[in-house]
């Protein structure tokens, strides 16, 4: 199934006394970029989910973010950090001495500090903390997944749709093509006629310049291997799977051949379904671009 980059899922849960919450989201990427969250002291988990990732996904800007409220009656312990501590209030110190302040330095004061108190938890199973987060996450990855698989169906059912335009477009262009080679023989027969003031025209000149010309605006090369690109590009999209690559030096082929017929063209009619053509080609371009 042809998936999107783009997608998010959430999942949260009560396990072991432990709230969890996981969220992943992703956005276009031309490789898979995956980042992780989790709160301060459960950094062990990081490389465990950017490992259930990499399992299901294949490109994108992918982030994890992870929350867990520890029980409230968990065992845990304040410490002191005593040279921060002693630090700072060798700071303040020096600041009433050098400027008169009144000494008014506090324990709730110096508890306000950064990092000079801290809460420690016992140590905690992390294979059971494992446990509860992998579960939790295979929940957010499933809706993860099903809104980019949602997503890539839509862009499916778009791009199978430009593409029989563009077999359509090419079906006309065929059709069109011989049709400027008679009207070149013709017009070059009139201008003749004008230039020798009625005299005897050479058919055989009139059909070799012609069977030259039709030689230069040929675009039978060209059309074959555009319908086989788009028999290329069905069978990629029926196929599903990670084809974001492939799909898109496909597209660039495609647009090669498209510039081609253009530049062999001498009709307006066929220039502006050449126009058509490389418009619609480009909205594939940019469609492909969020296919994983």
């Amino acid at each position: 199934m042809i998936r999107s980059m783009t997608g998010f899922g959430r999942a949260e849960k009560n396990i072991g006394g432990r709230t969890i919450l996981v969220e992943v989201k992703s956005v276009n990427h031309r490789f898979l970029d995956c980042g992780v969250r989790v709160p301060r002291g459960y950094e062990f988990l990081e490389e465990k989910l950017k490992a259930r990732v990499q399992r299901d996904v294949s490109r994108g800007k992918v982030d994890v973010l992870v929350l867990i409220d520890a029980p409230e009656d968990e065992a845990a312990r304040v410490e002191i950090n005593r040279p921060l501590a002693a630090g700072y209030l060798a700071a303040l110190r020096e600041l009433q001495r050098q400027y008169g302040l009144k000494d008014d330095v506090t324990a709730g004061l110096l508890a306000r500090f950064p990092d000079v108190l801290t809460a420690v938890r016992e140590p905690e199973d992390r294979d059971a903390v494992w446990s509860g987060v992998s579960e939790v996450m295979n929940g957010a990855m499933a809706s993860f997944l099903a809104m980019r698989e949602a997503e890539g169906t839509r862009l499916k059912e778009d791009l199978s749709a430009r593409g029989g335009t563009i077999l359509r477009l090419v079906g006309e262009i065929e059709k069109r093509s011989p049709r400027t080679v008679e009207e070149y023989r013709q017009k070059l027969k009139e201008r003749l006629d004008v230039l020798l003031n009625g005299a005897a025209v050479d058919e055989q000149r009139i059909v070799t310049e012609a069977a030259i010309f039709a030689e230069r605006v040929s675009v039978t090369e060209e059309v074959v291997r555009l319908r086989s690109h788009v028999a290329q590009f069905d069978g990629m999209l029926e196929k599903g799977g990670p084809a974001g690559r492939r799909l898109d030096f496909l597209v660039q082929e495609m647009n090669r051949e498209a510039n081609t017929i253009g530049s062999k063209c001498a009709d307006a009619e066929i220039a502006h379904k050449v126009v058509d053509l490389k418009s619609e080609i480009e909205k594939i371009r940019e469609q492909i671009q969020n296919i994983e």
